[in-house]
């Protein structure tokens, strides 16, 4: 008998339907040969400190720092789980073969090789590794299944984490409730430690540092409007309203002159495919979705077959997808929400002729164990509000990938008075290219369609537009024209009366991480990066996985380190305190993360070795608990309340 396990009953329904097990058991499904069961999630978790020692089982600074000789598991203490655990370890025991059908990615090896672990499996182990949840996709994976063997780094690579994320959470956090926390609440409040959840926190509570300290100065802004155009000084700001004055009196009542016309034309590519990040930014900043709420939604269309497997941070195409898209387009062709078609006359333009295959969306180098985040080609039906949001984005982008670049022209107008320089640039679209695809359309299904969330629907003009930053149609940098988006057509050499202003103005704070950016800091360890190419190369030093980022904010909200307030995130005071009671750079800085980020990263491409990560870790640990308590200050944090 060959045993599948899947993560989910719901995922093991669908490989059990392929296979032909149709018979229902307790706890798994029956038939052809196969008995397919199925985990809920993780079954089994590393032992806690008090299962390794006594010392470890009440908190004391003595009893630290804690690493256990050998690092252990446990079931879970739920009884639902002991019941299903006891049903897959007697499938186990009489299984000739058995298929690891676990979510593909780290976490999901973790969950499934420490089961098998736990019931002491002996026989035979293949790998089934998927990258959608379709029928083919599935007949297709069976086809192609691996040895457990291929997959020992990913596990490697995941059991690294769990392992640094317990020896730095369990004791760091140990360590600094003892030392730090306030006793007037009981045992005192807990202050929690982790791994990313502290850089990620320090992140937020710098940038707090930096408004609250934020003393805005005046500056004054020289322009001057010429034929309903206003033109603004090159030089740039004036720091004294006397400087200012003195430049605005020069040119007073002199006349204007063109110096110089110049056209340019410019080509914008489509936006890259997405992946889970870039995602999780649009649907905050298009929808006010928190990242954990479109990693639940991206993980449902997932299980329903919709679209491809979620957890990625590719925005590739592996080159074997290529034949396959114009079956996908073909599904979008015929999506219909009500009884509208929004895909169609995007799609159609595509049809007759092979699909183009660009470089900066087909690329297997780029890819490893997944692709980017695209439609499978099954026509959705019956999505929420937020689902069905979230797949126009995906659709939008896949459709928009296929098409030719944005044209535009940039007109740059350079004038004098005087000696003092003064510019305006316009944009204006020549060919609107993949644009196109975002185009205002009608909302792709009216308001409760196949819906019972009450999500609020997007308006029209949501819905069709780009959620990255839009090329400005036309007028606009450095002033646009008054009265008209379109700048009028100057003559070099003319020359005319005009209208000078000087415009007192106050230098802006930093603004607040919202989920969107706070993302994309984590994603590039805190470097600032707008460039989607560099950001790219920083994403191998980013701190957390893709999937766990979500999970991390979730984790600031809950300790109360971090509120929100609308959009923006706030530090507590709790949170401020914590990090400025952390001196050890190795526990705040996004940096140094980014740096064991990339090493768990090189342990599942087998560039490093997992025994010499933890051993790091170890003597790290050691250093940090040593540091702290030495440290004869008498230093308390407080607890911020919800409120």
């Amino acid at each position: 008998m060959i045993v599948c396990i899947a993560e989910k009953p719901s995922v093991a329904r669908d490989i059990a339907r392929i296979l032909g097990a149709n018979s229902a058991r307790d706890g798994y499904m029956e038939g052809n040969g196969y008995q397919v069961t199925w985990t809920f999630g993780h079954l089994c978790e590393l032992k806690e400190p008090n299962d390794y020692s006594e010392n470890w089982k009440h908190w004391s600074l003595a009893a630290l720092p804690m690493i256990p000789p050998r690092f252990g598991i446990k079931l879970i203490d739920d009884e639902g789980i002991k019941k299903q655990f006891a049903i897959i370890e007697r499938l186990y025991q009489a299984a000739d073969e058995i298929i690891n059908c676990g979510d593909a990615g780290q976490e999901g090896e973790l969950i499934q090789r420490w089961v098998m672990q736990k019931a002491g499996v002996t026989c035979p182990v293949k790998r089934l590794w998927i990258s959608s949840m379709t029928d083919e996709a599935i007949r297709e994976g069976f086809a192609k299944l691996k040895e457990q063997e291929h997959y020992q780094p990913l596990y490697l690579a995941g059991l690294s984490r769990a392992i640094g994320d317990w020896l730095l959470g369990m004791n760091a956090t140990r360590l600094y409730t003892l030392k730090y926390g306030n006793n007037r609440y009981g045992r005192g409040q807990v202050l929690s430690i982790g791994r990313v959840q502290t850089p990620t926190l320090a992140l937020i509570v710098q940038r707090q540092k930096e408004i609250d300290n934020f003393k805005p100065e005046p500056y004054w802004v020289l322009a001057t409007i010429y034929r309903d155009t206003q033109f603004t000084a090159t030089k740039g700001k004036f720091t004294s309203k006397e400087e200012g004055e003195q430049a605005f009196a020069t040119i007073s009542g002199k006349p204007f002159t063109i110096t110089s016309v110049t056209k340019k034309k410019g080509a914008e590519q489509p936006r890259q495919l997405y992946d889970l990040t870039s995602l999780q930014v649009d649907c905050n900043r298009k929808f006010g979705y928190s990242a954990e709420m479109t990693l639940n939604t991206i993980q449902s269309l997932y299980e329903k077959k919709f679209t491809t497997y979620p957890r990625v941070d590719t925005q590739y195409l592996s080159d074997d997808i290529y034949p396959k898209c114009p079956q996908t387009m073909n599904g979008l062709f015929q999506t219909a929400f009500a009884g509208n078609r929004p895909y169609a006359d995007l799609v159609k333009p595509l049809g007759g002729k092979p699909l183009p295959k660009p470089k900066r969306v087909f690329d297997s180098s780029k890819v490893t164990d997944h692709h980017a985040i695209i439609p499978t080609g099954i026509p959705p039906k019956g999505l929420t509000d937020a689902e069905r949001n979230v797949f126009d984005l995906i659709a939008r982008r896949f459709i928009a990938a296929f098409y030719p670049d944005c044209k535009f022209s940039t007109t740059t107008v350079v004038g004098k008075v005087d000696e003092i320089e003064f510019k305006v640039t316009g944009k204006e679209i020549l060919d609107e290219g993949w644009r196109v695809c975002y185009s205002p359309t009608p909302d792709p299904s009216p308001k409760g369609e196949g819906s019972n969330q009450r999500d609020t629907p997007v308006t029209q003009n949501e819905q069709a537009t780009e959620p990255s930053t839009p090329l400005p149609l036309r007028g606009g940098d450095g002033g646009g024209a008054a009265g008209s988006s379109l700048l009028p057509t100057f003559t070099k050499g003319e020359s005319g009366p005009h209208i000078p202003t000087l415009t007192e103005k106050l230098t802006t704070p930093p603004k607040h991480y919202t989920e969107a950016s706070l993302l994309r800091a984590m994603e590039t360890a805190g470097k600032l990066v707008d460039d989607d190419t560099l950001r790219a190369a920083l994403k191998e030093n980013g701190i957390g996985r893709p999937s766990s980022r979500a999970g991390i904010i979730e984790t600031l909200f809950k300790r109360h380190y971090i509120r929100r307030k609308k959009k923006n995130l706030e530090a507590t005071e709790t949170g401020i305190a914590l990090i400025d009671t952390i001196h050890e750079k190795l526990l705040t800085s996004a940096e140094l993360t980014g740096i064991w980020e990339k090493k768990l990263r090189d342990i599942e491409h087998r560039k490093y070795d997992a025994g010499q990560f933890i051993n790091e870790l170890k003597e790290q640990i050691t250093n940090i608990v040593n540091d702290v308590l030495a440290d004869n200050s008498n230093r308390k944090i407080g607890q911020t309340t919800p409120k």
